[in-house]
């Protein structure tokens, strides 16, 4: 199965390291884009994001849910299915709708 995964923060990363370790393709991830953090207000990537270049996995951080190029490259993707797991943003029907199996 293909799967687009989303998330952000590091409570996602546990969802995400297990379907790393299933017999499904993480075919790429949507995270939030890139945020200052910490004290020192240091812009860094998010933990799903890290652990998505970790194992050369697509990172697409979309500035909004309804860019035409963010929805394009997830048509384009063709996923049988996009868990989401603490993305951070709501997700219109319209991006609900491109997988194949929800």
């Amino acid at each position: 199965m293909r799967i687009v995964f989303a998330g952000t923060p590091e409570p996602a990363v546990p969802s995400l390291e297990r379907l790393l370790r299933s017999r499904h393709d993480v075919i790429a991830v949507v995270t939030r884009p890139d945020a200052a953090s910490g004290r020192g207000r240091k812009v860094s990537r998010s933990p799903v994001a890290q652990l998505a270049d970790e194992h050369g996995i697509e990172v697409l951080t979309p500035h909004s849910a309804s860019d035409p190029e963010f929805v394009a490259r997830l048509t384009e993707l063709a996923p049988d299915c996009c868990p989401v797991v603490a993305y951070g943003a709501l997700l219109p029907e319209s991006i609900l709708e491109i997988p194949r199996l929800g």
